[in-house]
């Protein structure tokens, strides 16, 4: 795979100009280092305000899959009759059907309502309904509680997907990216320690250990729901609108630096018509694919981790908690050098490749060694492989498209697809299967097998469109001097 055809940045611009041009007077050079100076301190406000954000929101989702697997080794299944054939599965199942059915309008509406308003009620929406999860009796309930949750979660990843890449420039997104990761995985690997610690509070108030599980962390989410809408910032053309953030001078300097990169800052006017005709772009359905095939690994982790230390490698309920929050910690070693390097040389491709490589090797460790410690590292190559490929994946397609409605359509359909991903994730890891789970090996590994290919074709793809671009044979994206980025 070749290395990245993105459109140069101005320093670049500077590099390549005729001698002629090439001194650049004191003044002109003393501009363009305040310039430079300006968008640098406005980038650090942009990260502390809307990554720090981003990264809780993000975790929500796993901090769901968080409490549902540190649970699944108490007594909640047996409490709830989730031990009754696939009743545990089938919860896992349909909290992503329900979430995948709301995507694409919960995508909109960030649009439409404002990230403040929607992210805000959604978030205090998941807290609340997590909290009321610790009072169910039944497995039907569980059921019920799912379905809501998935609504309410629908729009948290594509509507942060779409809220990222609208204030960053292309060669800034990986690592804007995993800094949602790292958020993620953080609050999940804390997660689980807590939940371990909770786990301790069993019949104390009248609740079971993982009752108290769903009763903290529901609470905490409803806070978090409620400082959002202060804490997060609108789109870059509304800047000035976000709570104490940038000022109209700052919000220019954004909207200008966004617009140079891609030109499309101001959405189109909103109608069916002009988001469905997205669907028309078959790159869309190779994004996510991708998704789908990612997410096959990181439900079959996220979910059942806990359940595969327990019954795989001989660990007891407390220690399986425990020991399945340390692979998340390290995960944020990999994806911050990743996309660091993604990001720094604009490569989207190899960094994906290698990554998806890392988790090959990871599940053939977790499945084919007879030592416990040789298995278990595996799990480490494995959770570090696949919250890099989410980071790489999303700059990958956010890339290589243009169009505020376009970016709304692929956040929505590839995090969809991430969705469906889940489903098939949360069959794979078979009981019955212990102590290798050989089926969630080996479509694990197959998956990634599939990731790479893909990645290949877009990459030659892209290759022979930025030839056709760089002799005036093709416009890419609809826009003028857009280039891949592969």
């Amino acid at each position: 795979m070749a290395a990245t055809g993105s459109k140069p940045s101005e320093s670049d611009c500077l590099v390549s100009e005729s001698p002629k041009k090439a001194a650049v007077s004191e003044e002109e050079y003393h501009d363009e280092s305040q310039n430079l100076s300006k968008e640098h301190k406005i980038r650090l406000k942009v990260d502390l305000r809307l990554c720090t954000i981003g990264g809780l929101l993000c975790s929500l989702n796993l901090l769901d899959s968080g409490i549902i697997s540190s649970a699944s080794v108490t007594s909640m299944q047996k409490d709830l009759g989730l031990d009754v054939g696939n009743h545990y599965s089938v919860s896992i199942l349909i909290f992503t059907v329900a979430s995948v059915c709301f995507q694409l309008p919960a995508t909109l509406a960030v649009r439409i309502l404002g990230p403040r308003i929607f992210f805000g009620i959604i978030t205090f929406g998941f807290g609340l309904i997590t909290l009321c999860t610790a009072f169910i009796h039944s497995w039907k309930q569980m059921i019920v509680m799912r379905v809501l949750l998935g609504i309410f979660m629908s729009g948290i990843y594509p509507g942060l997907a779409l809220l990222i890449s609208s204030w960053y420039r292309r060669e800034e997104l990986q690592l804007r990216f995993a800094y949602l990761q790292c958020g993620e995985v953080v609050v999940l690997a804390t997660g689980g320690i807590v939940n371990f610690g909770l786990n301790n509070l069993d019949g104390r108030g009248g609740l079971k250990g993982w009752q108290w599980m769903f009763v903290v962390q529901g609470l905490a989410a409803c806070v978090i729901g409620i400082a959002t809408y202060w804490w997060i910032v609108d789109f870059p053309e509304k800047a000035q609108q976000s709570f104490h953030f940038l000022d109209e001078a700052e919000t220019k300097i954004v909207v200008a630096r966004i617009q140079q990169d891609r030109g499309d800052v101001v959405p189109t006017p909103f109608s069916w018509p002009e988001v469905l005709k997205h669907f028309l772009d078959l790159k869309i359905y190779g994004f996510a694919a991708t998704f789908f095939l990612l997410n096959l690994v990181s439900t079959a982790l996220s979910y059942f981790l806990p359940i595969i230390l327990q019954n795989g490698m001989g660990f007891t309920t407390n220690q399986a908690i425990l020991l399945s929050a340390p692979p998340y910690y390290y995960a944020v070693i990999p994806v911050l050098i990743s996309s660091r390097v993604g990001d720094k040389y604009r490569l989207r491709g190899p960094v994906i490749t290698f990554n998806s490589l890392c988790l090959i090797t990871g599940f053939g460790m977790l499945g084919f060694s007879k030592q416990v410690t040789v298995r278990y590292i595996g799990t480490y190559l494995a959770t570090g492989a696949y919250v890099s490929n989410w980071a790489a994946l999303n700059s990958y397609q956010a890339s290589n498209i243009t169009g505020q409605w376009k970016r709304a359509v692929t956040a929505a359909a590839v995090t969809a697809c991430n969705g469906l991903g889940g489903v098939a994730g949360s069959f794979i890891v078979r009981r019955n299967e212990a102590p290798r789970y050989l089926t969630a090996i080996w479509v694990s590994i197959g998956s990634h097998i599939l990731i790479i290919s893909i990645i290949v074709a877009f990459s030659a793809y892209f290759y022979t469109a930025n030839q056709k671009q760089s002799r005036g044979k093709k416009v890419v994206e609809r826009t003028e001097g857009f280039r891949y980025t592969y």
